[in-house]
């Protein structure tokens, strides 16, 4: 599974900040040195192997997938093998691999195939995983042969007594930390527990329970993709009600607490109740946290970066349980998932803060991981509160790489789909959320390119900034056809504002600087649904279409984030319904209304788009 060569497939997001710019390249490199390939019943079998270990782990590479999809051909034979080696019940393998674990006491190279008992999240990240391929290759004909396997999964887990707590309906594990796959078994056995025994503690773990309210809401948009509504509708509906059950039991009011116990057991040492997990900011980024609790959790985390004495605020749980109770001296507070710093956990907060309006703080995290890694080119799965990384020495796995795929991942995709705003909501970006947030950064121009090599599809823009002195350039200058109306022509501002009832071109500059956001698409044809951030104390006056758009423009739902907060809609503000590919191209004007001016932080509207199209978005400073 090399990376792809073809320049078709190129991948690029720069905007001249050195600390951004070096994010992509040095992930890719880490992504390309952690691929690995099996010979497996004689077929090749390519995915991303997990840091610590020479092994294929499904919750690994489902997680890496989403940035390693832009830089690989097969996205396909890891998913297809996990489902082939499924069980009749339903069950899906944690890991496969044809490598010894655990030198020099084991030697032999036989394939090996391993589930964990205490671990409940299998399922879902099998499901996840499938999403993620078929969106990159849009092969509806491997996808319909895929979705037996997943919905098998699922219903293993729904009906299974170790993974389903039908008094609560809810998804139930082990005492684990988090997402982990080990067990608390205060004493009882004299290492690692992963195994179910007849002394287990059973308790909720929320990670789990947002695991699932995304894959089966993924699951109801492949059956509705595919035509099978009732399905979908069924999916949907237990997507919904999961996630009201976990939000009522898990969430505390500031956060979801760790584990919500079902046998009663008291870990002296340390306040549970205080305990924040890794998988916090994935249940913003799973859809299962609403707009409240999303702004409680990133509040928290941002508290506790400032109250922390470790580097980073990306825990894996904070405080940690006391050293060694889970069985191994080496679990001391700090160390890997007992308190260790996970870049995972920062990817995943910088997604859910660009997401829930803390850009800054998104920016802020991109940053902080950027310098991390540049000096010596390498990235860990973990690191000790003081900024120590992994060793081999110090882990309870047998390896400790410095091309950490699985945190550097999260970070890339939080750039990509937070700061560079691209995120493919059907398959090979036919549908997408165009919502670029690149003021946050204080850039004033940025070039994006995203690609997926297993089907050749890509989408690519160009944003920038532009001033009214640069907008009276000529309109050739400018990138828009000669004889088009050009967004800098205050006579044609004039008419649009006496046609519409909003501001004239000498209102406006009555009321301050005129700027311009250029979004110039360069690849791909898309229907995009547009976020646009606006420049700090800067509102919107009005949209464009100009250079090659097609079909309807129309406002949607203003609001800081997609999971549930919504400003006003702009009644009344639409200038033109074109109805022809060609009235789009002569151009078109959508001006906000007066009631808008100050009123929302983006620019939201859905407009068809394809190479060459500009979409022109005016601002003024805010009154």
């Amino acid at each position: 599974m090399a990376a792809s060569e073809n320049p078709e497939h190129e991948v690029t997001i720069r905007c001249g900040d050195t600390e951004l710019d070096v994010l992509l390249p040095l992930v890719r490199s880490f992504l390309d040195a952690d691929v690995v390939e099996m010979n497996l019943d004689g077929r090749r079998v390519s995915g991303f192997r997990t840091p610590d270990t020479h092994s294929l782990w499904i919750r690994d590479h489902s997680d890496m997938l989403r940035a390693g999809r832009w830089f690989v051909p097969d996205v396909t034979s890891a998913v297809e093998h996990f489902a082939h080696t499924q069980a009749a019940s339903g069950r899906i393998f944690d890991y496969v691999t044809t490598w010894p674990e655990k030198l020099p006491c084991e030697r032999e190279n036989w394939t090996k195939y391993v589930r964990v008992p205490v671990e409940a999240d299998v399922e879902y990240r099998f499901v996840k995983a499938l999403w993620l391929a078929w969106q990159a290759t849009g092969d509806d004909g491997w996808l319909a042969a895929m979705l037996p396997h997943a919905e098998r999964a699922l219903h293993y887990i729904l009906t299974h007594p170790w993974y389903w707590e039908s008094d609560l309906d809810l998804v139930k594990r082990a005492y684990t930390i988090d997402t982990w796959d080990f067990a608390y078994t205060a004493g009882r056995h004299e290492w690692l527990q992963f195994q179910i025994t007849d002394d287990t503690f059973w308790g909720i773990m929320h990670g789990d329970n947002s695991g699932y309210v995304e894959a089966f809401r993924l699951i109801a948009q492949l059956y509705d993709h595919l035509g099978s509504g009732a399905k979908a509708a069924a999916w949907a509906r237990r997507a919904s009600d999961l996630r009201a059950r976990m939000n009522e039991v898990c969430f505390n009011g500031r956060f979801y607490t760790h584990f919500v116990k079902l046998t009663p057991v008291e870990i002296e040492g340390v306040d549970e109740a205080e305990q924040l997990s890794l998988s916090n900011p994935m249940a913003i980024n799973r859809g299962a946290a609403d707009a409240e609790q999303a702004a409680a959790i990133i509040a928290e985390y941002s508290h506790r970066r400032e109250t922390t004495g470790a580097f980073a605020e990306w825990f894996s749980i904070d405080p940690p349980f006391p050293d060694g109770i889970y069985g191994d001296d080496k679990l001391v507070a700090g160390a890997y998932v007992n308190g260790g710093i996970m870049p995972l956990v920062g990817g995943e907060l910088a997604r859910a803060a660009f997401e829930y309006g803390c850009e800054e703080y998104g920016v802020d995290i991109l940053r902080r991981y950027a310098r991390l890694i540049a000096e010596r080119g390498e990235t860990f799965l973990w690191y000790f509160p003081n900024g120590t990384p992994s060793s081999v020495e110090t882990s309870t796995s047998p390896e400790a790489r410095p091309t950490d795929g699985w945190g550097s991942s999260a970070m890339l995709w939080a750039l990509v789909e937070g700061l560079a705003g691209v995120v493919d909501t059907g398959a090979c970006f036919r549908r997408l959320r165009l919502a670029p947030r690149w003021p946050a950064a204080g850039v004033n121009e940025a070039d994006v390119r995203l690609a997926y090599p297993a089907s050749g599809a890509a989408i690519g823009y160009r944003w920038r900034i532009e001033s009214e002195s640069v907008r009276g350039k000529t309109g050739a200058e400018k990138g828009t056809r000669a004889g088009e109306e050009t967004i800098g022509d205050a006579a044609a501002d004039a008419e649009r504002g006496a046609e519409t009832g909003s501001d004239s071109g000498d209102d406006r500059a009555a009321r301050g600087h005129e700027e311009t956001i250029v979004l110039e698409v360069t690849a791909g044809e898309a229907e995009a649904d547009c976020h646009v951030l606006l420049p700090a104390g800067r509102c919107l006056t009005g949209v464009r279409v100009i250079e090659g758009g097609k079909g309807e423009i129309s406002w949607k739902e203003s609001g800081v984030g997609s999971h549930g907060r919504s400003g006003r809609r702009a009644g009344g503000g639409l200038a033109g319904h074109p109805g022809s590919e060609s009235e789009m191209s002569a151009g078109i004007v959508i001006d906000a209304a007066e009631s808008m001016i100050g009123e929302s932080r983006y620019a939201d509207f859905t407009v068809s788009v394809r190479p060459g199209t500009v979409i022109l978005i005016d601002i003024l400073p805010r009154r």
